[in-house]
Parts: structure tokens; C-alpha cells; sequence
């Protein structure tokens, strides 16, 4: 067998996995159990030298298109799973040819939507799921790639301070575009519509959404909500002459959607009585990067804005509102934020990723302080919600799946 493996940086021990075997045949000792999503391919886990890698056996065409539009999201900035290599010229021990396998990186916390839903979750929650996929539907359009299949199944979901940031897996009916027509979104929306109504009424079938819960009316939320978003990124605004300060309100509500505005194209009508207004660069990821210049956190939009509330809250306790920022956001890195996520014992790391468990953390001071009718400390916070809520969270760095894989389909 001469394998060809195509990769940016090579793991020397893709070379020790057992290509000339069809995937689904892998033993149980090279496979990790962790939950498949539904996928039309057949997919198993691999830990390779304390890294998780996914790998899928798929025609070799299909393999390198997706192994290159991955790597073009990557490049972009998108959301989506790392591309890590293609193996191609596999052939089984009587040489019979088999398909190629693309490798990607598992991404941590993260959670197929069956998964999710295996927990039981509210309808507001699965509206949250919705939500999470219309952010990144809209971005990935921007981007200018045409999903083609776009579903639940073909999608990762991260916590991210109590909502969901969502991520693409499956890029292989994808094509990447310049800029793509109304009528390509359009048609995408028309697919993730149908594709999730039927994958919600699979849940409603299986006992995991409850039976009063409305498949079409959710689906009708994600269209809904990709066009809303897709209107405040990418139209033009009217305004008078004397309203210039709204050019700063249309900048501050991209913002707040989690958007950065590169640049502002203004013209004035031929009377000089009103400016058109329309964002020329809009980059996702407004308050992460802010974020990470100041503090080197890596983390979602969300937790995100939700870690630069409390630095403002911070600054405000010590009264250093006018203090440099660099200064102030290190101050409050090894006096606020590490104290707490490095308090977890060893047991229970894993459970949440540092962010999101400082958001919770957050959450249930609220929560113990309006209970108590007091002001509880970090402190005090910190110690029953190690001893109270996260013990009975599932661990989701990488979740295992049940032993016996059942509902966790290839």
C-alpha cells in the first residue's frame, strides 16, 4: 500500500492507524467513544498523541475539496473544524482500492445537536440552537460559501454563556464564492429550513423535544432570524444631514451583534439633504478579539462580552475607570479570572471550559445573592457551586458516548 497523505503539518502517528482496513471495521482499541452526529459517511474518533482527530471515509474528490474549503474557512477566520490531512491510495490486504479519509480536529466542548437534545433541553433552548445557526449561516454567507447542505447534522455546537456558538463540519457539497446572489442564500435558506424541520420532528419521534413543540414554527425562527441579521449587516441607511450621530448608533448596533465595522461608506444625495449610509467590511467576532488583545483569552463571542462586563464591573469596584487598559484588564486576569477557573479540582476539569464556567459562576452569585438578600463574595459563590452545580455536569471537553453507542448513528 503507498498512502498519500496530504497534510499541513504532519502527525507521525497517522502513519500507525490501520488504513488498509475500512473505517468501520477500526478496532475498538484505536477508536474513541465519543457521540457521532448523523452523517451520510462513515465516521470514527482517534486520540493521537493527546489530540482528538476526526476521521471520515469519503471519496478521495470529495476529501481534498473539503480538506481545501476548510482550510479557506480557517484562513477567513470562520467557524468551523480544523482540517488536519487527507489519506488517499488506501487499499484493503487483498489490495482491493479503498475511499480516501479526510482527518480533522475534534473541537473541544463541543456537542453534536442529538447530544443536546439527548439532555433533555427546553424549547427555549433548542430555539437557542436556532439562533446559534442563523449567526453562523449568515457569516459563512459573507464569507461568500454556498453550504449546499445546510442542517443540525452538519453542525457543531459550543456553549458560549448561555447561548450556543455554532461551527460548520460538513463542507462537502460547499462552494466557495467572490460574493454569493440573493438567489444562492436564498436557496441555502430554502434547504436549512426543510433540513431542520425534519431533523426536529426526528427528535419529537424519538422522545428527545416534546410532542406540543412545533418543527416548522422553529424553523421558521432560523429563516427569520438569518434575515434580520442579514438586513442589519448589509443594508443601506437613509438619514438627514443633521443626524450624523446615527452613523455612530448603526456602528454601536453592529457591535452589539458581535460585528466589527472596517470601514463606513457615506454619499449624499444629489441635494445634499440626506446621507446613505452602508458597511463596507463586517468582521464577526467584535468583543473575542477586543478580548483577546487585552487579555489573551480565546473564547466565544458571548463569554466574550460576558468576561468584558465584569472587567468594566472590576474597574468600577476599584475606581479605576480611567486607568490604561492593558493595565486594568491584567489586574483583573490574575486577581478575578484565574483565582476562580483554577479553583476547580482535577476531578471535575473538563466539565465546562474555563469561560463558560466563570459565566455560570456569575450566574449563580446572582442567583445565591437574590435568595439570600445579600451580597454574596466570589468566594462564597466559588465554593457552592463546586460543591452544588458542577458535579452533576456531564463532562464536555471530549464528551464520551455510551458504551453501548446506542443513538449515535454513523
Amino acid at each position: 500500500m503507498a498512502l498519500d497523505i496530504t497534510a499541513a503539518r504532519l502527525n507521525p502517528g497517522l502513519f500507525a492507524l490501520p488504513w488498509s482496513t475500512p473505517l468501520e471495521e477500526w478496532p475498538l482499541e484505536v477508536v474513541a467513544a465519543l457521540p457521532r452526529g448523523i452523517s451520510r459517511h462513515v465516521v470514527r474518533f482517534v486520540e493521537l498523541e493527546g489530540e482528538i482527530l476526526a476521521v471520515k471515509e469519503i471519496h478521495e474528490d470529495l476529501a481534498r475539496k473539503e480538506y481545501r474549503l476548510l482550510h479557506a474557512l480557517d484562513r477567513m477566520g470562520e467557524p468551523a473544524v480544523d482540517p488536519v490531512a487527507v489519506v488517499a491510495g488506501r487499499t484493503d490486504a487483498a489490495g482491493r482500492p479503498l475511499d480516501a479519509c479526510l482527518v480533522t480536529k475534534h473541537l473541544p466542548y463541543s456537542l453534536p445537536y442529538r447530544s443536546l437534545f439527548s439532555q433533555s433541553l427546553r424549547r427555549a433552548t433548542a430555539l437557542k440552537l436556532i439562533d446559534a445557526m442563523a449567526v453562523l449561516l449568515t457569516r459563512v454567507h459573507m464569507a461568500g460559501l454556498f453550504w449546499g447542505d445546510v442542517s443540525l447534522s452538519n453542525t457543531l455546537f459550543r456553549r458560549d454563556a448561555g447561548d450556543f456558538a455554532a461551527y460548520v463540519v460538513d463542507v462537502e457539497t460547499s462552494e466557495l464564492y467572490d460574493r454569493l446572489s440573493d438567489g444562492q442564500r436564498a436557496h441555502d435558506l430554502h434547504i436549512a429550513h426543510g433540513n431542520v424541520a425534519g431533523e426536529l420532528m426526528d427528535l419529537i419521534g424519538g422522545g428527545l423535544l416534546p410532542p406540543e413543540a412545533d418543527p416548522v414554527a422553529i424553523a421558521d425562527q432560523l429563516v427569520e432570524r438569518y434575515e434580520g441579521l442579514w438586513t442589519n449587516l448589509t443594508e443601506t441607511e437613509t438619514i438627514s444631514m443633521d443626524q450624523h450621530w446615527r452613523i455612530a448608533e448603526r456602528i454601536e448596533s453592529l457591535n452589539r451583534l458581535g460585528f466589527d465595522v472596517g470601514e463606513i461608506e457615506v454619499t449624499t444625495d444629489i441635494d445634499g439633504a440626506h446621507l446613505r449610509i452602508q458597511p463596507k467590511i463586517v468582521d464577526a467576532g467584535h468583543h473575542s478579539r477586543r478580548l483577546m488583545r487585552l487579555t489573551g483569552l480565546d473564547v466565544e463571542e458571548n463569554q466574550a462580552r460576558r468576561l468584558l462586563n465584569d472587567l468594566d464591573a472590576f474597574a468600577a469596584s476599584q475606581g479605576r475607570q480611567n486607568d490604561d487598559e492593558s493595565l486594568l484588564a491584567h489586574d483583573w486576569l490574575s486577581r478575578i479570572y484565574e483565582p476562580i477557573t483554577r479553583t476547580v479540582p482535577a476531578e471535575l476539569r473538563g466539565r465546562l471550559e474555563p469561560a463558560e464556567l466563570f459565566h455560570e459562576v456569575l450566574e449563580h452569585r446572582w442567583y445565591l445573592s437574590e435568595r439570600a438578600d445579600r451580597e454574596y463574595t466570589i468566594e462564597e459563590t466559588i465554593g457552592e457551586y463546586l460543591r452544588d452545580v458542577l458535579p452533576s455536569k456531564r463532562t464536555e471537553e471530549v464528551l464520551l458516548a455510551p458504551k453501548d453507542g446506542a443513538g449515535q448513528p454513523d
